[in-house]
Protein backbone atom coordinates (compact mmCIF):
# COMPACT_ATOMS: atom_id res chain seq x y z
CA UNK A 1 0.00 0.00 0.00
CA UNK A 2 1.27 3.51 -0.66
CA UNK A 3 2.88 5.11 2.37
CA UNK A 4 3.13 8.81 3.23
CA UNK A 5 6.87 9.39 3.57
CA UNK A 6 8.48 12.60 4.82
CA UNK A 7 11.94 13.27 3.37
CA UNK A 8 13.97 15.70 5.48
CA UNK A 9 17.09 16.38 3.39
CA UNK A 10 18.87 19.72 2.90
CA UNK A 11 20.51 18.86 -0.45
CA UNK A 12 17.85 19.70 -3.08
CA UNK A 13 19.31 17.37 -5.73
CA UNK A 14 19.43 14.40 -3.34
CA UNK A 15 15.98 15.21 -2.00
CA UNK A 16 14.54 15.38 -5.53
CA UNK A 17 16.15 12.05 -6.49
CA UNK A 18 14.83 10.30 -3.39
CA UNK A 19 11.35 11.78 -3.87
CA UNK A 20 11.22 10.79 -7.55
CA UNK A 21 12.12 7.18 -6.78
CA UNK A 22 9.64 6.96 -3.91
CA UNK A 23 6.84 8.40 -6.02
CA UNK A 24 7.73 5.95 -8.80
CA UNK A 25 7.24 3.18 -6.24
CA UNK A 26 3.76 4.55 -5.50
CA UNK A 27 4.42 6.41 -2.25
CA UNK A 28 3.18 9.90 -1.35
CA UNK A 29 6.16 12.13 -0.56
CA UNK A 30 6.39 15.20 1.63
CA UNK A 31 9.61 17.24 1.56
CA UNK A 32 11.49 19.45 4.02
CA UNK A 33 14.90 21.11 3.65
CA UNK A 34 15.42 21.53 7.39
CA UNK A 35 14.36 20.02 10.70
CA UNK A 36 12.06 22.90 11.65
CA UNK A 37 10.01 22.49 8.45
CA UNK A 38 9.99 18.73 8.96
CA UNK A 39 8.68 19.13 12.49
CA UNK A 40 5.92 21.47 11.27
CA UNK A 41 4.83 18.92 8.64
CA UNK A 42 4.79 16.14 11.24
CA UNK A 43 2.67 18.30 13.54
CA UNK A 44 0.19 18.89 10.72
CA UNK A 45 -0.21 15.18 9.91
CA UNK A 46 1.74 12.09 10.95
CA UNK A 47 3.64 10.46 8.09
CA UNK A 48 3.97 6.68 7.90
CA UNK A 49 7.77 6.94 7.82
CA UNK A 50 10.46 9.63 7.97
CA UNK A 51 13.71 9.64 5.98
CA UNK A 52 15.90 11.95 8.05
CA UNK A 53 19.29 13.38 7.09
CA UNK A 54 21.77 13.53 9.97
CA UNK A 55 23.42 16.84 9.00
CA UNK A 56 20.84 19.59 8.65
CA UNK A 57 21.06 23.37 8.99
CA UNK A 58 19.92 24.58 12.40
CA UNK A 59 18.51 21.64 14.33
CA UNK A 60 20.33 18.41 13.43
CA UNK A 61 18.60 15.23 12.35
CA UNK A 62 19.72 13.57 15.58
CA UNK A 63 18.09 16.32 17.65
CA UNK A 64 14.89 16.09 15.61
CA UNK A 65 14.81 12.32 16.11
CA UNK A 66 15.17 12.84 19.87
CA UNK A 67 12.27 15.30 19.90
CA UNK A 68 10.06 12.93 17.92
CA UNK A 69 10.84 10.01 20.22
CA UNK A 70 10.18 12.12 23.33
CA UNK A 71 6.67 13.03 22.14
CA UNK A 72 3.91 10.47 22.75
CA UNK A 73 2.17 11.36 19.49
CA UNK A 74 5.26 10.89 17.30
CA UNK A 75 7.36 8.33 19.16
CA UNK A 76 6.14 5.37 17.11
CA UNK A 77 6.70 6.92 13.65
CA UNK A 78 9.44 4.87 11.91
CA UNK A 79 12.64 6.81 11.20
CA UNK A 80 15.45 5.92 8.79
CA UNK A 81 18.57 8.06 9.18
CA UNK A 82 20.40 9.12 6.01
CA UNK A 83 24.03 10.13 6.45
CA UNK A 84 27.52 10.15 5.00
CA UNK A 85 28.86 9.10 8.41
CA UNK A 86 29.91 5.47 8.15
CA UNK A 87 31.79 4.92 11.41
CA UNK A 88 30.35 2.27 13.73
CA UNK A 89 30.06 4.73 16.61
CA UNK A 90 27.95 7.04 14.45
CA UNK A 91 25.63 4.20 13.49
CA UNK A 92 25.29 3.21 17.13
CA UNK A 93 24.53 6.80 18.11
CA UNK A 94 21.85 7.10 15.43
CA UNK A 95 20.17 3.85 16.46
CA UNK A 96 20.36 4.72 20.16
CA UNK A 97 18.65 8.02 19.40
CA UNK A 98 15.64 6.04 18.21
CA UNK A 99 16.19 5.52 14.49
CA UNK A 100 14.84 2.24 13.12
CA UNK A 101 17.54 1.95 10.47
CA UNK A 102 20.63 3.76 9.24
CA UNK A 103 21.53 4.16 5.54
CA UNK A 104 24.96 5.42 4.55
CA UNK A 105 25.35 7.73 1.55
CA UNK A 106 25.75 7.07 -1.31
CA UNK A 107 23.00 4.46 -1.56
CA UNK A 108 21.06 3.01 -4.47
CA UNK A 109 17.31 3.57 -4.88
CA UNK A 110 16.80 -0.20 -4.67
CA UNK A 111 18.64 -0.42 -1.36
CA UNK A 112 16.66 2.47 0.10
CA UNK A 113 13.34 0.95 -1.02
CA UNK A 114 14.33 -2.40 0.48
CA UNK A 115 15.18 -0.70 3.79
CA UNK A 116 11.87 1.18 3.73
CA UNK A 117 9.93 -2.02 3.06
CA UNK A 118 11.74 -3.83 5.88
CA UNK A 119 11.04 -1.06 8.40
CA UNK A 120 7.38 -0.80 7.38
CA UNK A 121 6.92 -4.57 7.73
CA UNK A 122 8.36 -4.37 11.22
CA UNK A 123 6.88 -1.09 12.47
CA UNK A 124 3.85 -0.38 10.25
CA UNK A 125 2.72 -3.64 8.62
CA UNK A 126 -0.60 -2.08 7.66
CA UNK A 127 1.33 -0.02 5.07
CA UNK A 128 2.65 -3.08 3.21
CA UNK A 129 0.95 -5.12 0.49
CA UNK A 130 1.67 -8.51 2.05
CA UNK A 131 -1.44 -10.72 2.26
CA UNK A 132 -2.55 -11.61 5.79
CA UNK A 133 -4.60 -14.67 6.76
CA UNK A 134 -5.99 -15.59 10.18
CA UNK A 135 -8.41 -18.43 10.82
CA UNK A 136 -9.61 -18.60 7.22
CA UNK A 137 -10.03 -14.83 6.93
CA UNK A 138 -7.70 -13.44 4.26
CA UNK A 139 -6.98 -9.88 3.19
CA UNK A 140 -4.86 -9.00 0.17
CA UNK A 141 -4.00 -5.27 -0.01
CA UNK A 142 -2.42 -5.58 -3.47
CA UNK A 143 -5.65 -6.79 -5.09
CA UNK A 144 -7.88 -5.11 -2.48
CA UNK A 145 -9.73 -8.39 -1.90
CA UNK A 146 -11.05 -10.02 1.26
CA UNK A 147 -12.25 -13.60 1.57
CA UNK A 148 -13.66 -15.58 4.48
CA UNK A 149 -13.72 -19.35 4.27
CA UNK A 150 -12.87 -19.05 0.59
CA UNK A 151 -15.85 -16.80 -0.10
CA UNK A 152 -15.39 -13.18 -1.22
CA UNK A 153 -16.35 -10.46 1.24
CA UNK A 154 -17.35 -7.01 0.04
CA UNK A 155 -16.08 -4.18 2.22
CA UNK A 156 -16.12 -0.41 1.89
CA UNK A 157 -12.76 1.38 1.79
CA UNK A 158 -12.84 2.38 5.47
CA UNK A 159 -13.83 -1.11 6.64
CA UNK A 160 -11.03 -2.53 4.46
CA UNK A 161 -8.41 -0.26 6.07
CA UNK A 162 -9.82 -0.98 9.51
CA UNK A 163 -9.71 -4.74 9.00
CA UNK A 164 -6.19 -4.59 7.56
CA UNK A 165 -4.92 -2.59 10.52
CA UNK A 166 -6.53 -4.93 13.04
CA UNK A 167 -5.26 -8.05 11.28
CA UNK A 168 -1.69 -6.73 11.09
CA UNK A 169 -1.79 -5.82 14.80
CA UNK A 170 -3.63 -8.82 16.17
CA UNK A 171 -3.84 -9.59 19.87
CA UNK A 172 -3.35 -5.90 20.68
CA UNK A 173 -6.07 -3.74 22.18
CA UNK A 174 -6.60 -0.45 20.35
CA UNK A 175 -8.62 2.41 21.79
CA UNK A 176 -11.01 4.36 19.61
CA UNK A 177 -8.64 7.39 19.42
CA UNK A 178 -5.80 5.08 18.37
CA UNK A 179 -7.91 3.55 15.63
CA UNK A 180 -8.95 7.00 14.43
CA UNK A 181 -5.29 8.05 14.20
CA UNK A 182 -4.14 4.89 12.46
CA UNK A 183 -7.03 4.25 10.07
CA UNK A 184 -8.54 7.68 9.43
CA UNK A 185 -5.39 9.74 10.04
CA UNK A 186 -4.54 11.92 13.02
CA UNK A 187 -5.31 15.07 10.99
CA UNK A 188 -8.93 14.00 10.42
CA UNK A 189 -11.31 15.15 13.12
CA UNK A 190 -14.28 12.82 13.55
CA UNK A 191 -16.16 11.60 16.60
CA UNK A 192 -14.95 8.49 18.40
CA UNK A 193 -18.32 6.78 17.91
CA UNK A 194 -17.52 6.74 14.18
CA UNK A 195 -15.22 3.81 15.00
CA UNK A 196 -18.15 1.89 16.51
CA UNK A 197 -20.24 2.42 13.37
CA UNK A 198 -17.53 0.97 11.11
CA UNK A 199 -16.82 -1.89 13.51
CA UNK A 200 -20.52 -2.83 13.30
CA UNK A 201 -20.41 -2.70 9.50
CA UNK A 202 -17.27 -4.83 9.44
CA UNK A 203 -18.76 -7.42 11.79
CA UNK A 204 -21.94 -7.51 9.74
CA UNK A 205 -19.95 -8.27 6.58
CA UNK A 206 -18.12 -11.12 8.35
CA UNK A 207 -21.10 -12.53 10.22
CA UNK A 208 -22.13 -15.09 7.57
CA UNK A 209 -18.94 -17.11 8.06
CA UNK A 210 -18.60 -16.49 11.80
CA UNK A 211 -15.45 -14.41 11.39
CA UNK A 212 -17.11 -11.45 13.10
CA UNK A 213 -16.11 -13.15 16.38
CA UNK A 214 -12.46 -12.37 15.59
CA UNK A 215 -13.15 -8.69 16.26
CA UNK A 216 -13.56 -8.45 20.00
CA UNK A 217 -14.76 -5.61 22.17
CA UNK A 218 -12.59 -5.02 25.24
CA UNK A 219 -14.81 -3.24 27.72
CA UNK A 220 -13.48 0.17 28.72
CA UNK A 221 -10.48 -0.11 26.36
CA UNK A 222 -11.44 -0.56 22.71
CA UNK A 223 -11.18 -3.35 20.18
CA UNK A 224 -8.89 -6.32 19.55
CA UNK A 225 -8.50 -8.76 16.66
CA UNK A 226 -7.88 -12.22 18.02
CA UNK A 227 -8.35 -15.85 17.01
CA UNK A 228 -8.52 -16.71 20.72
CA UNK A 229 -11.90 -16.73 22.49
CA UNK A 230 -12.64 -13.53 24.39
CA UNK A 231 -12.13 -13.80 28.14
Amino acid sequence: MPAHILVVEDEPAIQALIAANLERAGHVVLRALDAETGLRLVNEALPDLILLDWMLPGMSGIDLARRLRANERTRSVPIIMLTARSEEQDKVRGLETGADDYVTKPFSPRELQARINAVLRRRAPQMTEDPVEVGGLRIDPASHRVSAGGQPVNLGPTEFRLLHFLMTHRERVHSRPQLLDQVWGDHVFVEERTVDVHIRRLRSALEATGHDALIQTVRGSGYRFSAMPAA
